[in-house]
């Protein structure tokens, strides 16, 4: 069996994906592959289906980005899916999640590993959920090795990372019953799994034989996601004892990833207050030993939708701030309905700036230079190195109006030029 990429970097050895990483991060080889084997940073990746963008997530990184895209049923097709990969890289996604539920949910996974350039995630769960249904059969009668063998087929597939709600426990279930909650489970994943626990009256397997998961990943060098099955899905429901509960079992779970050499992060929620962001951030971090802290959002009010890739992208800035190193995108249609080209787009713009703001919050040199560059672009009035720094570079299409005299905002009263003119006319006299 070849060692894992964790496993590589805890013997000084540089892969190609490291390589690659640390020269992107601006950060020596050594000191990334000293974070990827401490477990505070990952670098998903196949073994079957390299990417040729990958990348770093984690202490020291510049926060990422995800979009998920999918199939649901009788919604979308394989071609519309890669048109929204397409559209999500293009607008520049870090990462991309294949969360199919359709009956095509093969074809549309397969496409996504032959056309993805950079790392691509799914949902196992999701996938023996889907060949249930097409069987005839509910999700709660799948067997324990129906799961299992759906992370297996991933990993021969070519996944990156895999979410897999392994905190999801009995015991946190007591608690989500004995407390009440506004919206009891949001988590897809979650829902199945625990709709499974109470039908068969037995543990969540992905728990209760997490050794198992841990071969498979081995096996396949992919990345574990460890899952928030009980992520809050209204604002009233956040950092409660079920969430917590589940959250204290995935801490057990990374340290017993990091044993294993397997590289591992942990999702977060959720529909979040602003106050209470940092708080779950710096609980992550403290329970979970530093592993990377993926978040969706998180979601600061339950009062938006049509709007919800702002608002989740207010959430991420305070939750990049904070420490998470890897943003879930909204898009706007999060509690409509089913996502267009144009709302993943969106999505993706709304969380490539609350990640950057989140970085200069950090101070991660290359978005501290970014600020500083396109500022004094901005001075000039240099329209072409505006473009060249902006994270919106797209925007300056959309009105050509402007020239070394400024924009047409403000035209002959543009401020910077009067105050420039006069400043200089007053250093002379």
């Amino acid at each position: 069996m070849s060692r894992t990429l964790m496993e590589m970097a805890s013997l000084g050895e540089v892969c190609r994906e490291v390589e690659i990483v640390s020269r992107d991060e601006e950060m020596a080889a050594e000191d990334l592959m000293e974070l990827v084997a401490q477990g505070l940073c990952v670098i998903p990746r196949s073994l079957i289906k390299p990417k040729k963008r990958p990348i770093g997530i984690g202490k020291g990184l510049r926060t990422k980005v995800n979009a998920n895209i999918g199939t649901s049923k009788g919604m979308s097709s394989v071609e519309e899916e890669i048109e929204k990969l397409e559209g999500a890289v293009s607008a520049g996604a870090h990462t991309v999640m294949d969360l199919s539920t359709g009956d095509d949910a093969p074809e549309v996974l397969e496409a996504v590993l032959e056309r993805s350039q950079v790392p691509v995630g799914t949902v196992p769960l999701y996938f023996a959920a889907v060949r249930c249904r097409l069987q005839g059969r509910r999700v709660v009668d799948m067997s324990k090795d129906e799961m299992f063998e759906a992370v297996e087929l991933h990993g021969r597939m070519g996944v990156d990372f895999v979410t897999v709600h392994t905190g999801l426990t009995r015991n946190a279930l007591r608690h989500l019953t004995s407390q009440g909650r506004t919206t009891d489970i949001v988590s897809r994943g979650g829902s199945i799994l625990a709709a499974w626990m109470m039908h068969n009256d037995r543990e969540n397997p992905f728990a209760e034989d997490f050794d198992r998961l841990l071969e498979i990943a081995r096996r396949w060098d992919m990345t574990l996601s460890l899952g928030d099955g009980l992520r809050p899905g209204s604002g009233a429901d956040a950092t409660d004892r079920a969430q917590i509960a589940e959250l204290l079992e995935l801490g057990r779970q990374v340290k017993m990833c990091r044993e294993a050499k397997v590289q591992a992060m942990v999702e977060g929620p959720g529909h979040v207050p602003l106050g209470q962001i940092r708080t779950n951030v710096e609980l992550q971090k403290r329970l979970c030993q530093g592993a990377p802290f993926y978040v969706l959002g998180p979601l600061v009010t339950d009062a938006a939708p049509g709007m919800d890739h702002l608002v989740g992208a207010i959430g991420g800035t305070e939750a990049a701030a904070a420490g998470a190193d890897f943003l879930c995108y909204v898009t706007p249609k999060e509690h409509l309905g089913f996502p267009s080209l144009g709302d993943v787009v969106e999505g993706v713009r709304a969380s490539l700036v609350a990640a950057h703001v989140g970085d200069l919050e950090k101070g991660i040199r290359s978005a501290l230079n970014r600020d500083r560059m396109i500022s004094e672009a901005r001075s000039a009035m240099d329209w072409e190195a505006q473009r060249e720094w902006a994270l919106t570079p797209w925007a300056f299409d959309q009105d050509p109006r402007r020239s070394s005299e400024g924009c047409a905002m403000c035209g002959p009263l543009c401020a910077m030029r009067m105050a420039r003119e006069a400043l200089t006319s007053w250093k002379k006299v």
